[in-house]
Formats: structure tokens, C-alpha cells, sequence
């Protein structure tokens, strides 16, 4: 089946998305300035988007791919279950918020509060991949779900900012860092990455780098810090099932 040509220039973000359900199958949409809430709960199409989506976009998403070639506003892939969204530029804050399933990559660098909220739940485990660097706040009550940050542009700049992990109780973060600068709140642990914890880390890269063309290898031949919760951590009985 063909994809579908959305032209979106000078069209409401409500009509925009009219326009989108209404159409079969895959779409390309051209001219995109910030419209909100694109693709938000689809499931089992591939869209993808010329320009800058607006705020939460594929919130809810359920299935399917949402590729930007270009940067996205804040709250991609708000509360997302399912799924694969690709951003070729950079994204704001609170990416990922409350997500529970799927996978985010994203070339450029994020806002703050990155995988604020994650959770995951038997074998959904969401994934958010950051190629550039991340704000402050990055993985604020995370309690599940994996986030890596790569800092693969700049890699002499902080790769997170002020405040990481602050409230973490579940999931796992991996920072292409020795993280000697960084200052991690007293509830998690932050340690050099073993050879177990870069095998596992190549499952996750494989995509992100397929996707934006970078070599696998290259790109684990890097320190990296690994940033769990603490085992005493008092949230984890709150927030998280046995």
C-alpha cells in the first residue's frame, strides 16, 4: 500500500489530525509547525514527519512508527504503550513521561525531565535513547524502563544536568560518561558499566544505531556509568509490584 501525502502547512492542529485518521494506511506529512497531539493513541501505521511536531506527540501511542525527520517539541511519546518513535533532530522536556512500553530514539539532544515517571510492567520494559545530551531532572521518579545517554556529538560537555535520577525506585539508566562530574542523589547507585551490562546495553543500541548511522562497536568502546536504585530505596515498595 502507497503512503498517503499530508500537506499540513497553515492547518490547525485539530484538522491536522482529522486529516491523518482519515486517511488509510502509512503517511508522509509535509510542512508540520508545531501541531500538537500527532498520531496520539494510533496503533499499526508508520507516519512520517516533515518539519516540527508540537507538543505530546504519539501520546498514547499503542503500535507503529512515527519517524521526524527534523526536531519535536515537548512530551514526546507522553504515557506511549507501545511502539517506535525517531527523531533526526533534538526534542524538549519530559520526553517519554509516564511511558510504559515502546521505544524512543532520538538523535539530538533532550529537555529536562527526560523518562520522568517510567514504569514497566513483566516484559514491557520501554526504551528512550538519547544520542546528544540530556537536561536536569533526567529520569525524575523513574520506576522502570531503560534510558541511555550517549553524548556522541559533544562529548566533553556534562552529559546530564542538575538533579539526575532524583526519586528513582525502578528501571536502569546507562550514560556514556565516567560521571566524574556528576552529582547523583543518595537513593541510587552509580557504578562503572561490567562486560554484562555492556552486552546488554549493544540490545538497545542495535536499533538507534542502525537507524542514524553510527558503528555499534565504536560507540561501546566508551566508559559508561550504569545508575540503579538503591536496594533500600524506601519509594520502591510504593510504586513498584513485587
Amino acid at each position: 500500500m502507497m503512503s498517503s501525502n499530508i500537506q499540513a502547512q497553515g492547518v490547525e492542529h485539530k484538522a491536522l489530525n482529522e486529516l491523518i485518521r482519515g486517511t488509510e494506511g502509512d503517511c508522509v506529512i509535509d510542512g508540520c509547525c508545531g501541531q500538537r497531539f500527532i498520531a496520539a493513541g494510533m496503533s499499526g501505521r508508520d507516519i512520517v514527519i516533515n518539519g516540527v511536531p508540537g507538543n505530546a506527540l504519539g501520546a498514547y501511542l499503542n503500535g507503529g512508527t512515527i519517524t521526524v525527520m527534523g526536531s519535536a517539541q515537548d512530551a514526546v511519546g507522553d504515557t506511549m504503550n507501545d511502539g517506535t518513535i525517531v527523531v533526526h533532530g533534538n526534542i524538549g522536556d519530559a520526553a517519554g513521561y509516564a511511558m510504559r512500553g515502546g521505544r524512543i530514539y532520538v538523535k539530538g539532544n533532550a529537555g529536562y525531565r527526560a523518562g520522568i515517571h517510567m514504569k514497566e510492567y513483566k516484559e514491557k520494559i520501554p526504551v528512550i535513547v538519547i544520542g546528544g545530551k540530556a537536561g536536569s531532572f533526567l529520569g525524575e521518579y523513574q520506576a522502570g524502563g531503560i534510558i541511555i545517554v550517549l553524548n556522541l556529538e559533544t562529548p566533553q560537555d556534562k552529559i546530564v544536568g542538575f538533579f539526575p535520577c532524583t526519586g528513582m525506585h525502578g528501571g536502569k539508566m546507562f550514560l556514556r560518561s565516567d560521571c566524574s562530574g556528576v552529582v547523583f542523589p543518595e537513593q541510587v547507585t552509580a557504578r562503572p558499566a561490567s562486560e554484562d551490562d555492556i552486552a546488554e546495553l549493544k540490545t538497545y543500541l542495535s536499533d538507534f544505531c542502525g537507524i542514524f548511522g553510527y558503528d555499534a562497536d565504536a560507540v561501546l568502546d566508551s566508559p559508561f556509568t550504569v545508575v540503579t536504585p538503591d536496594s533500600k530505596n524506601p519509594y520502591k515498595q510504593m510504586y513498584v509490584p513485587n
